[in-house]
């Protein structure tokens, strides 16, 4: 007898081709049986005749290192239908655990722990799974916590190639001990401080392992054009396989770039270079207050940035390099200050939901004064928000068959953007039933059986006999952001036991580190 029989669902499998009736039976932690004969033999069999039934959602990049750890039920991610989450992106990561300066270095984007116990990847997977996890975690190696493992608590500089050996040493390990990939944020310190001759050294130890490249490339704003070609060079010299993190050209200017930044992956694609990228479903999109800044103030400790910034003789150099950037991205100069907003202050909370502009205003200042402001007093948590592209550029980019669905989200503040809630309500009911800028098939394939593709899974992203049974249940239409812990599903199975199912949530942790 089956666990569990949905009966005459309508399959979006994963492929992206057309849906199908059939019923799927449920085994233990797989897919046993799918088929039109008239079995009922299971111990739950659920009428699936009005929704469609899918493979769980795959998010290819996220933030959710020490989310998994806060919360280990996963809700925010359960509630949305997301089964796996690929964490340890933009270079920002939680192994080795070395520094303390480390936690602080990824407070901004990952949050705060208190407890971070664990030195290496497999002390750390052993915490996960000793308590259980809601949903499957696939973790990259990041670039973070390797130029901190390597270089020691002042890692805003070059690496010697003793450290570079390191640091190659490091990342062997991990990708000999089940890590899937290796991740850099060149646009953030300490990773931006890489020179090529570490970049070559690190991806070719990728290349070693078949594991891929993502990356946050250096600028996605005025310089959007050669820094790709620089990850792409990057990619092609060494054979790694590449995955293009967020992909976006940020500031109104740079919109008329995004045909040629599509030219760029598919040119490459041609050349034989297995090239791919990801992208969240918002136009605006968040990240440390701090990034405003230059690169040479980022590589800086906090205390010191403070301390430069409270400095009245620095600013006006400041604002220079701000509004005349030269070789980096300035979000300030590329956005402005109206379409930048405080998500969260820990110690400033009056500010939470105001621009630059209109706090420059309430302080009768410079936007850029107030900034400065801002950031020498706060020691905390200081996340924002930021409008960066056109809808009409992330149609585009989002309709590319070489670009997949991911959230980006973040959980370091108590006010998050919506994309670390919602993202998949907003991708399926704005661009899917509301907009029809692609099909229900092309979508889910986006969000399941492409991203497990990438990554490599086994017998996970589809809806095939033996495969996993991370599952969906729901009606498209009827999908909401505005529900309070369901944002419409009428089932979710992870390995086959239900966290969704009748009306109630299940506290069952059947997700797993792959």
């Amino acid at each position: 007898m089956y666990d569990y029989m949905f009966r005459n669902a309508l399959i979006v499998d994963g492929s992206g081709n057309e849906p199908y009736r059939a019923n799927v039976a449920i085994f233990g932690d797989r897919i046993a049986f799918i088929g039109n004969e008239g079995i009922t033999r299971a111990k739950v069999v659920i009428d699936a005749s009005s929704a469609v039934l899918t493979p769980g959602f795959i998010d290819m990049h996220t933030h959710t290192d020490l989310q998994v750890l806060r919360d280990r039920d996963m809700k925010a991610k359960l509630h949305q239908g997301i089964l796996t989450d690929v964490s340890g992106n933009c270079g920002i990561g939680v192994f080795p655990n070395t520094s303390e300066n480390l936690h602080v270095a990824v407070e901004d984007v990952l949050g705060t722990y208190e407890n971070w116990s664990w030195k290496t990847y497999e002390d750390y997977k052993a915490i996960l799974m000793n308590g259980g996890i809601g949903i499957n975690e696939v973790f990259l190696a990041s670039h973070t916590a390797l130029r901190y493992a390597a270089l020691g608590d002042n890692p805003g500089r070059a690496a010697s190639d003793a450290e570079i050996e390191t640091m190659c040493m490091i990342l062997d390990d991990l990708l000999e001990n089940g890590i899937r990939g290796f991740s850099s944020g060149l646009y953030y310190a300490p990773c931006l401080f890489a020179e090529e001759k570490e970049l070559f050294a690190l991806l070719n130890v990728v290349k070693r392992h078949d594991a891929f490249f993502a990356v946050h490339h250096r600028c996605e704003g005025n310089d959007v054009i050669p820094s790709l070609g620089e990850v792409l060079s990057l990619a092609e010299k060494t054979g790694v396989r590449l995955e293009v993190s967020h992909l976006k050209a940020i500031g109104k200017k740079n919109q008329e770039k995004v045909p040629e930044m599509l030219r760029m992956i598919e040119t490459a694609r041609a050349r034989g270079l297995d090239v791919q990228a990801d992208q969240y479903p918002y136009s605006y999109g968040s990240t440390s207050l701090f990034s405003l800044l230059p690169p040479h103030l980022l590589s800086l400790s906090r205390f010191e940035q403070r301390l430069a910034l409270s400095l009245e003789g620095e600013r006006d150099e400041l604002k220079n390099e701000i509004l005349h950037p030269d070789g980096w991205d300035s979000v300030y100069e590329m956005v402005g200050p109206d379409d930048i907003s405080i998500i969260y202050l820990e110690h400033h909370d009056e500010y939470n939901g105001m621009s630059l502009t209109e706090i420059g205003k309430e302080k009768g200042k410079d936007p850029l004064d107030a900034l400065f402001d801002i950031l020498s007093e706060e020691t905390g948590l200081a996340v924002m928000s930021d409008v960066t592209q056109s809808d009409e550029s992330l149609k585009m980019i989002m309709k590319h068959p070489l670009v997949s669905f991911g959230t980006d989200a973040l959980y370091s503040s108590p006010l998050p953007h919506p994309r670390s809630y919602h993202s998949t309500v907003e991708y399926l009911s704005r661009y899917v039933v509301n907009e029809h800028l692609m099909t229900l098939p092309e979508a889910v394939r986006k969000m399941t059986g492409l991203n497990a593709d990438k990554l490599r899974l086994d017998k996970r992203g589809y809806i095939r006999e033996g495969y996993y049974a991370d599952l969906l249940l729901f009606r498209p239409e009827a999908l909401n952001e505005d529900g309070d812990d369901n944002l419409g599903f009428d089932a979710v199975m992870v390995a086959g036991k239900p966290a969704y199912l009748n009306g109630r949530w299940y506290a069952e942790r059947s997700g797993c580190v792959l």
